[in-house]
This record gives C-alpha cells, sequence and structure tokens, in this order.
C-alpha cells in the first residue's frame, strides 16, 4: 500500500510558533511531529529542538515495536514539557506525534488541543481522545488502527471541528491533491491556526485495477450460481451494515405506519395479502421453492433501502434549498447594510455607520457559521470589506514603528516600566530598579536608583529640572544633578502610597484609589510640604493614570474619563467613538493644550482624542495600530510638545512613529 504524508501549517500569531515536521525510519516507518508553541519566539524554537531530538533518538534510531517505542518516547516528551511549563519557558503546549509501521497500523498520541482524524468511506471520525475543559498539556493516551485504502488521516495542533463540520471534512477529503491547502485557507479564514499534517493510503495502480476486475460478477448462461447469489447476498448485507445512523428519518417513517395501521389492515384483508404472506413464509422452509423466496426477500429490502433513500435525499433536497434561499436573503442584506454603513459616514453620523457594520459583521458570521457551507466566499469576502469599511470610518492607521534604542543590550533580561522625555531625542527608561539614558540611538549604562524599594511610576519635574519618583516603600526619590536623593515631606505621618504622580508647576500630585483621593504636594527648597487633599466629588473607583492640563483627567478600568476642576468632577464625554474604544485602555499622556494620547497594550494600539476644552466635549479623532514582531507589549507612550512624533515603550525597546494630521 502506498502512503503519501504532507505537512503544512496556517500562519501563526503573535508569540505562536507552529512546526511540522515529518521523519522517515531506517525500517521504513513514516513518523509525524506537529508541534504549536505558545511563548516567546527563541524560548519556543529551543522547545522544538528539544523535542524534535527525542523523537529521533527514542523513535527513529531504537529497534523493536512501534508501540513500545512510541510509549517510550511519550514518557521522555513528558519530562521535557513539564520543566518547560513549569519554569515559564514558554506559556502552552499542543502537540500531536504518530508512526505509521510497516504493517499499516497507525499509533497516534496528543497533549493539549491537538486531535486525529480519520476519513473512511466517505465518513469523518475523531480517533484521538476529546475531553471538556482545559486541556492537559502531557501525552496522555495512545489511539492505535490499521489504514485501509483510500484512507485520508488529518492530524491538526488545533480541533478542527470548531471550524469544520465532519460532513465538511469528508467533502473536501475527495479532493485529496487539495485537501491540505483547502484546510489551511478554511482555519485561516476563521481566524484559527495550526500546524496539519495529512496522511493518505492508497493501493498501487496494478492491485486497484485487479480488485475492480475480480468484484465483477461472472456471467454465465443460464441461472446464477449458487456462489453468485452467495457474493450478491454477502454484497448487500455490507452495505446495509455501512449505511450511517439515520435516526431522525427512521423515527418519521415509523409514525406514519402508525397513522396509517387502519387502511393498511383493511388493504389486506381485501386482496388477501395476508394468505400470500403465509405463502411466502412457508415458501422460506420449503427444500425447493426456497429460492425464489429468497430472491423476493432480497428484492423486498433491495426497494425498502430504495424507498429510505429517496425519502433522505428528497427531505435534504428541500432542506438546503431552503437554506439556500435564507442565505443568500442573508447576504443581499449585509450587502445593503455595507452600503447604508457608507451612506451614514458621508453624512458625518459615525455612531449609526459603526452600530450598522457591526450588524452586518454579525449576520456574516452566522452565514460563516452555517453548516451547510453555502456562500462561504461571499461571506469572507464581506467579513473583508466590513472590516476596511471599519477601519476606514474609524480612521484607523495600521504600521510598523521605527526603533530608536534597544534597552537590552544594557540589560539583556530588562522588564521596562515606563520612560519620560526630557529634551529633543533624549529619553530616561526605567525598570523596577534602574535608570536608562537614551540619547538619540544610543542607550547609556543603568543607574541603580534604590537597592531596597522598588520603582512605580515616574516623571519629569521640569520645573525644578529633576525627575521624581515614586516607590513601593511609601517614599519619593528624585534625581537631581544626577544623584538620587530621598525627599523628605512635612507630613509627620510621611508619604501617601499611590499609584501614579504626575507634576504640574511646582506641585507633585499622587493618585491614591484607595483612598479615592489625589494627594497635592508643594515642592519646597530641599523637600515637599504637607498634602492636601485634591478630589472633593469624584469617583476615582478602579482610576489607572492620570493628565493634568490645568484640569485633572483621570483614566478609569473599563474604559471611562473622569475630567476634575478644581477638585470638582467636570462633563466629560467623547464624541464619534468607537464602542469600547477605552474598554482596554492602561495609560495615557496629554500634551499641553494638545490632544490625550491613550494607550492599549492588549490591542497594541494608540488612541488619539482631541481636548474637550472648558464645554468637556472631546472627539475621537483616529487611533495608530502598530504591527511587527519586534513590538512586544507596550508599557508608556510620550509625544513631543509639537506633536509631530509619537514615542512608544515596550519591555526592551523604544519605538518612534511620525505623526499625521
Amino acid at each position: 500500500m502506498d502512503v503519501t504524508v504532507r505537512t503544512g501549517s496556517t500562519k501563526a500569531p503573535r508569540d505562536t510558533n507552529l512546526e511540522a515536521l515529518s521523519f522517515t525510519s531506517s525500517a521504513g516507518e513514516s513518523v509525524l511531529l506537529l508541534m504549536e508553541i505558545l511563548g516567546k519566539k527563541a524560548d519556543a524554537q529551543t522547545v522544538e529542538r528539544e523535542c524534535e531530538a527525542i523523537v529521533r533518538h527514542a523513535l527513529l534510531e531504537t529497534e523493536g515495536d512501534a508501540a513500545d517505542r512510541l510509549d517510550g518516547t511519550l514518557k521522555e516528551l513528558n519530562g521535557l514539557l513539564k520543566g518547560m511549563l513549569l519554569s515559564q519557558t514558554v506559556d502552552d503546549i499542543h502537540m500531536v506525534i504518530g508512526i505509521l509501521d510497516m504493517e499499516q497500523t497507525l499509533h497516534v498520541s496528543h497533549a493539549g488541543r491537538a486531535e486525529a482524524y480519520l476519513v473512511r468511506k466517505g465518513i469523518a471520525s475523531q480517533v484521538t481522545e476529546y475531553t471538556s475543559g482545559k486541556p492537559v498539556p502531557a501525552f496522555v493516551h495512545i489511539a492505535s488502527g490499521k489504514l485501509e485504502n483510500r484512507d485520508h488521516v488529518v492530524l491538526s495542533t488545533q480541533r478542527l471541528l470548531r471550524t469544520l463540520t465532519p460532513a465538511q471534512l469528508a467533502k473536501l477529503s475527495h479532493q485529496e491533491d487539495q485537501l491540505l491547502e483547502n484546510l489551511v485557507r478554511t482555519l485561516e479564514g476563521e481566524g484559527e491556526h495550526a500546524a496539519i499534517a495529512l496522511v493518505v493510503c492508497a493501493l498501487p495502480e496494478q492491485a486497484s485495477i485487479d480488485d475492480r476486475v475480480s468484484a465483477v460478477p461472472s456471467r454465465r448462461s443460464g441461472r446464477a450460481s449458487s456462489s453468485s447469489r452467495s457474493q450478491m447476498g454477502a454484497a448487500v448485507s455490507s452495505f446495509a451494515a455501512s449505511l450511517p445512523s439515520m435516526g431522525a428519518v427512521t423515527g418519521w417513517s415509523k409514525r406514519a405506519a402508525e397513522g396509517g395501521q387502519a387502511a393498511w389492515l383493511s388493504l389486506m384483508e381485501k386482496m388477501r395479502l395476508r394468505d400470500h404472506l403465509s405463502t411466502f413464509m412457508a415458501d422460506l422452509g420449503h427444500p425447493k421453492r426456497k429460492r425464489r423466496a429468497h430472491f423476493l426477500l432480497l428484492a423486498g429490502a433491495v426497494a425498502a433501502l430504495l424507498i429510505i433513500w429517496v425519502v433522505v435525499h428528497l427531505f435534504t433536497s428541500t432542506q438546503r434549498s431552503k437554506t439556500r434561499a435564507e442565505l443568500e436573503s442573508l447576504v443581499e442584506q449585509i450587502n445593503q447594510q455595507v452600503q447604508t454603513a457608507e451612506n451614514r459616514r458621508i453624512i458625518g453620523d459615525m455612531d449609526a455607520a459603526n452600530a450598522i457594520l457591526q450588524q452586518a459583521q454579525t449576520r456574516a458570521k452566522e452565514v460563516m457559521d452555517s453548516e451547510s457551507g453555502l456562500f462561504r466566499v461571499e461571506a469572507l469576502d464581506l467579513l473583508d470589506r466590513i472590516r476596511s469599511k471599519q477601519e476606514e470610518i474609524n480612521n484607523i492607521v495600521r504600521l510598523s514603528p521605527r526603533l530608536v534604542a534597544n534597552l537590552s543590550t544594557k540589560t539583556p533580561d530588562i522588564v521596562a516600566q515606563g520612560f519620560m522625555g526630557l529634551n529633543d531625542g533624549e529619553f530616561i527608561a526605567y525598570d523596577r530598579q534602574n535608570l536608562y539614558r537614551v540619547l538619540l540611538n544610543t542607550v547609556e549604562a543603568p543607574v541603580r536608583l534604590s537597592e531596597a524599594e522598588l520603582l512605580l511610576d515616574g516623571e519629569a519635574f521640569s520645573r525644578f529640572q529633576s525627575m521624581v519618583f515614586l516607590t513601593t516603600g511609601n517614599s519619593v526619590i528624585e534625581m537631581i544633578g544626577g544623584q538620587p536623593v530621598s525627599m523628605k515631606t512635612e507630613d509627620p505621618k510621611g508619604w501617601v502610597s499611590g499609584k501614579a504622580l504626575k507634576t504640574y508647576l511646582r506641585f507633585l500630585y499622587i493618585l491614591n484609589p484607595q483612598d479615592t483621593q489625589i494627594y497635592k504636594y508643594e515642592r519646597l527648597s530641599n523637600r515637599y510640604g504637607s498634602p492636601v487633599g485634591y478630589n472633593v466629588n469624584g469617583d476615582l473607583t478602579g482610576a489607572l493614570d492620570m493628565a493634568i492640563d490645568g484640569s485633572v483627567y483621570i483614566l478609569k478600568e473599563g474604559g471611562t474619563m473622569l475630567k476634575l476642576f478644581r477638585g470638582e468632577s467636570q462633563p466629560f464625554v467623547i464624541r464619534r467613538a468607537p464602542e469600547g474604544l477605552l474598554k482596554d485602555a492602561v495609560k495615557m499622556f496629554k500634551v499641553a493644550n494638545g490632544n490625550f494620547y491613550i494607550l492599549d497594550p492588549a490591542h497594541a494600539r494608540v488612541m488619539v482624542v482631541s481636548d474637550g476644552g472648558a464645554t468637556g466635549e472631546a472627539t475621537y479623532v483616529k487611533q495608530y495600530v502598530l504591527e511587527g514582531e519586534q513590538v512586544g507589549t507596550l508599557k508608556d507612550v510620550y509625544v513631543d510638545p509639537d506633536e509631530v512624533h509619537l514615542y512608544l515603550l515596550d519591555e526592551k525597546h523604544v519605538f518612534v512613529v511620525d505623526l499625521t494630521k
């Protein structure tokens, strides 16, 4: 039996590594290893190399039964995976491994959400064990089975049945030359990802011809021989046994028979069918007439099967026609909604345009999720149009930022917390203990600010030409003339705790959400005065960050902003904002007499909102979405006073974006 093995993968999202490997042992066995590893690229590649080395050594280079060698290999892999997960080298692992021995028996095992499927005689089924809830990142079970001619085995690092129904998977297998490409294209269209392998079994061409010849019954002059009839009966029995379950049709047929029972019995009485039935039963036991009775019984069975097939075909055809009409109408409605949204955008009603596009997107996903598989291509095109229209309406700019400086050249394991702009092209970045001076594209050696305390937040104090930092020890440290100085306060209780701090004129403001208060300290010659509560009636519950520009602005959890003027809450709204704009925002920066720049690390973007002025009616302007593998988790944002350059900090790098008006 010829075996064809093919591997491939979809595009991998950020921090996800996909790998599909195939090997051949010295004995001619086919081995497949699919890996999906969540984590940093360098760490994931290390795990991949270790797993590949274990498979080569324990499975390919050893002797013995394939199942026994696979069991030993899985034990070594489990030990490796457990160590990698416990050390947090990687976040999660999904793997599947299989070996096809010389007896054409496939042994397969999986870890995590990886699975294997068998398509045989037009029916797709899952051969690996499925468990609900969070999958175990370890190999637990081994599934084994002998492959037959025309079998298709699909291995995937993700559950395919979230995207395809078993019927759709079986249908795709009819085009085996395009099966792998179709699976990849379908997964990417649904926004899914996976490493995939395909195993196709086929008899050699000569064997296939011999099978077809032997399947043709012999023809003789006269009646068919007894062996021919036996073969025909066996074929009918095999065909009947291979039919899929049709519980719904059977139930319907049973109810119909019960409903017409009286009329049927009456008809039998009139035509004396009872006598014929008795005669038929007697013929079954008669040595000379039983052959005729057997033929009648076989003909009846075939007729019953034909009737069932016709009923099922009519029912499914009717349902498919109805589904096609409904989906066609839905696609037409989506097209109309996209056009309506464009008209709303032209007249300036952005809120209505976004709401209409959201409805259109929901309906397009309904078409994609339809089990019939109809209009999927049209739905994909519509989803692309809807996304493009949403980005056009909401002024979304996708770009790759330029790298300014790499902080990891000084400290490879740095995890930066924030940064501040000093002069043109000069920045101070900081982690939990050290300061890093960035000048143009160079990074100076780190300066330790404190040995005993960790930094929470920092801000440039331009009025006093210093930098001020809030620490975990409820203290404030200033960097004056290049030297760290622990500052004192006239409050006998010492410094208050806080989440963020900002400077304005000669004052230092510390945000304390626990006390729902903002404490205001006056900077004196070499110390700070006693704190004064700034907030009068504002709700600071869940406050994350603040900005000061005459008024004090508070960014809160869940995507809301609060404006305080002289401590009192003022009206503040953002007009023309897309729904849920600030839901995942964590940091903000405000240019003096300019725009707000709000950071959303979860979606790697910065939202620009205009100053609402005295009216408190700010306006959504645009958003920048950062793309590229070099961009990590964003930590802080800074914009120069002229709003020409937008600077961003991730855990190890400083980036710049040229702002467009």
